[in-house]
């Protein structure tokens, strides 16, 4: 069972004009995103370890922003997936945020090898010269390598979870059918369909018979880019997988839009993230 508590976040201060200068991994903001809202979250990283740390994948060295808790091990580990916009300061966030509760959080870079994703001003390009170049089979390799990492630096490789945003959330539902070790996934607005290529053979609707562990899908009724008969047709594909899949649920915020979670972006709705957030940790400690 993963642990973790229901405690509120304590953050924030004002943002300044070097927040939104990347420097490391986790910090900054993706050009694509900014300006960013004045309602954006800032999680101080009081009591905790964190910074950038290096993932052997083979030869390849992944970057990955670490967050956890000083001076303890054994932990329970949580894979944090990023949006398009790879590990920016938002995702780093959202790391403190897991390991406030108790987790070792790892969020890897996983584009780094098709490009910089946080350099592009414009999403239909960087989408076109970066995201829609990485392959599912690599980055599910990508997450075995970063699990390894956690279960020798401190993580409880019988504790893991795993959670992301958008393109992090259909990640969340494909890493939850490879890895047997998956206890949990919570699977923010990720998108379930899609036309099989030879990078991206199979979606999430093609792999519910598969899941290794329940999913919590968190989804907006609002959302254009993923029409609700898409989440009916994945309720329905679920009902009639594996166990780990009968188990799954969804939650859909009906006003909520795409990117709801996202608090350094116009689409953040506070109602909606907050009661996403509370059912992620209890989902997690389910």
């Amino acid at each position: 069972m993963l642990r973790s508590d229901l405690d509120s976040l304590t953050p924030t201060r004002p943002f300044n004009r070097r927040d939104f200068v990347r420097t490391t991994v986790g910090s900054g903001f993706a050009a694509a995103v900014l300006p960013v809202g004045a309602q954006t979250v800032r999680t101080d990283a009081a009591g905790l370890v964190t910074g950038e740390v290096t993932i052997p994948v083979g030869d390849f060295k992944m970057p990955a922003y670490r967050a956890a808790p000083e001076g303890r091990t054994q932990l329970p580990v949580v894979l944090v997936i990023s949006e398009i916009f790879g590990v920016h300061e938002h995702i780093a966030d959202v790391a403190r945020r897991f390991a406030k509760q108790g987790y070792l959080a790892i969020a890897p870079e996983l584009f780094v090898r098709q490009g910089d994703a946080q350099s592009y001003g414009e999403m239909a390009k960087l989408i076109a010269e970066v995201i829609s170049k990485v392959p599912d089979a690599q980055v599910m390799g990508d997450l075995d390598a970063t699990v390894a990492w956690a279960n020798a630096n401190g993580g409880d490789g019988k504790r893991l979870g795993i959670t992301g945003f958008c393109w992090g959330g259909r990640i969340t539902w494909l890493y939850a059918a490879h890895n047997p070790a998956v206890k949990a996934g919570v699977a923010w607005y990720g998108r379930l369909v899609g036309a099989s290529t030879p990078l991206t053979p199979k979606h999430p609707v093609d792999l519910a018979g598969e899941l290794k562990a329940p999913v919590l899908g968190l989804y907006g009724g609002a959302d254009t880019g993923i029409p609700l008969d898409t989440v009916e047709a994945m309720k329905k594909a679920l009902a009639a997988g594996s166990p780990a899949a009968r188990r799954s649920e969804f939650v859909v915020y009906p006003d909520a839009p795409h990117a709801f979670h996202a608090d350094y972006r116009p689409s953040y709705r506070k109602e909606a993230a907050e009661d996403g957030w509370k059912r992620c940790l209890a989902w997690m400690t389910r």
